[in-house]
């Protein structure tokens, strides 16, 4: 009997990829890495595929979606999910399910289109065991990195900072003072994002309600009221009151 078709598609594949592979072409600047785009991945894989009938489906079988705070306290939504992708031989469809999970953050709407894309990435590279390709091997060169500074935890405690922290914002009677307050604690409040995310985010809910209030305010200031003329008043004169 026949072994079913997708197997020696997949490895067929697997043998194309073998030399060349997919180079980590792209840098990441923030975390200093460099990666595979998504792109990198369809555009030298979608060829691979259509030569040897494979189809590759995608299915999403659980998703999350959290709210987080960025360094800036902007709103960030944070997806999760477990995808499966079923590859199919269009020969004798045959088929065999590989399951991944990919998460990402985003300050719109794309975050659960960035997840999927980690996930379909993280699954093709696994399944056909792509290489890097000819990059310079990791071990070849030793770079030096700089050292990461820890922020301590404040002496009081992260909850009673965090109560300070509020008590100041609470008077800031200018978005100015609030920003100078912002980027007075920037590190502290970066530490605590990751050591207590719920203070954060209650932390983060003074700075934006104190800055409605202000704005609040400077709205109405700027709407004057409207003068009303004083109502003439006839005055008579002596000779008139005799006349």
């Amino acid at each position: 009997m026949a072994a079913p078709s997708v197997y020696g598609a997949i490895n067929a594949v697997t043998a194309e990829l073998a030399s060349s592979g997919i180079p980590k072409s792209r840098f990441n600047a923030v975390d200093e890495y460099q990666y595979r785009s998504i792109d990198d991945v369809l555009n030298r894989l979608a060829p691979l595929l259509a030569k040897h009938r494979l189809c590759v489906l995608p299915r999403v079988r659980e998703r999350q979606a959290t709210e987080r705070l960025g360094d800036n306290l902007q709103l960030l939504i944070n997806v999760t999910l477990h995808a499966s992708f079923t590859l199919v031989s269009a020969d004798d469809g045959s088929s065999h399910k590989v399951e991944a999970y990919g998460e990402a953050l985003d300050a719109g709407d794309k975050a659960t289109a960035k997840a999927m894309s980690a996930a379909y990435k993280s699954a093709m590279l696994q399944t056909f065991c792509i290489p890097v390709g000819d990059t310079e091997d990791a071990d070849a060169a030793s770079h030096r990195l700089a050292a990461k500074t820890h922020v301590a935890e404040p002496v009081q405690g992260w909850e009673q900072w965090a109560r300070d922290i509020a008590d100041i914002v609470s008077v800031c009677e200018s978005e100015q003072a609030i920003d100078t307050v912002q980027d007075r604690n920037r590190e502290l409040l970066k530490a605590i994002s990751r050591e207590r995310a719920q203070l954060y985010a209650d932390l983060g809910e003074s700075f934006s309600g104190r800055r409605q209030l202000i704005r609040n305010r400077t709205t109405a200031a700027s709407v004057k009221p409207k003068r009303t003329k004083p109502a003439k008043v006839a005055i008579k004169t002596v000779e008139e009151q005799r006349g």
